[in-house]
């Protein structure tokens, strides 16, 4: 058993939760073009979800309207049962959700300590000593740029600044590109831990083994449609290289 895998028991009855947040026959695109066609996703308390899907499936513009920078044409998104679509990026951050984009998002010239003191938003009266404690290699590198940090640091800085918001899903781009195969180990470790707090994660992900290592549930996208979706645990390797090769795409 791995470090993944012994960082949080799986819970099959995640999935028959409230969902804490939910796409419903959802279309957008951009300009003439639609990327994502009728797509249906939902992520429930103390869930983690994969989105997987080759380059251009629309995984990042699923995150992206969730997180409400884009509107979709059709269909609503929803938070903890309330229709948002209409909703701005901020009125979503409100009501709980947070997106970690790709490229980790953080202020690279200030120091971790005012990264992390930025990322308290004004409705929250809680400082950063929690997030110290859920992640502890940040303590000895407040005083430091964040830009300087390695980049396994600096997802850390993103998911502690994530986490300060106390967000009920975080949404997730690619957070282990780039880093090492150990450091994506302690990344995704982090991950299990937050799913078992209670926080939902969706997470779009190139390392598609380790991120079946600590997800409950996975959505496949191809071509703009969801092309597979149930446990992980029934997920089998000749369905994903089928989907990958876009055998399985309408």
């Amino acid at each position: 058993m791995s470090v993944i895998e012994s960082a949080v028991p799986r819970d099959p009855d995640r999935a028959d939760r409230t969902p804490l947040l939910e796409l419903r026959g959802v279309t957008a695109g951009f300009g003439e073009l639609t990327v994502l066609r009728d797509v249906n996703v939902a992520v429930a308390q103390g869930q983690a979800v994969a989105l997987l899907g080759p380059n251009g499936a629309g995984k990042t513009t699923m995150l992206r309207l969730a997180a409400g920078l884009l509107r979709p044409r059709a269909g609503a998104v929803l938070i903890n049962g309330e229709d948002v679509t209409r909703r701005s990026s901020d009125q979503r951050a409100r009501r709980g959700l947070c997106l970690i984009p790709e490229g980790r998002g953080i202020f690279r010239n200030l120091s971790v300590r005012d990264n992390l003191r930025l990322s308290v938003p004004p409705w929250r009266s809680s400082g950063i000593d929690d997030a110290l404690e859920a992640f502890p290699i940040l303590r000895d590198r407040l005083g430091q740029a964040a830009g300087t940090l390695s980049g396994g640091e600096q997802q850390m800085l993103a998911l502690a600044r994530s986490y300060l918001a106390k967000p009920s899903v975080v949404l997730l781009d690619e957070i282990s590109m780039g880093l090492a195969p150990r450091i994506v180990d302690q990344i995704f470790a982090s991950l299990a831990t937050l799913a078992a707090t209670g926080i939902g994660l969706l997470l779009v992900e190139q390392y598609v083994e380790r991120a079946l290592e600590i997800v409950d549930r996975v959505y496949l996208l191809n071509r703009g449609r969801i092309t597979h979706h149930g446990p992980a645990t029934e997920l089998t390797r000749d369905t994903i290289l089928s989907h990958y090769m876009g055998e399985s795409a309408p």
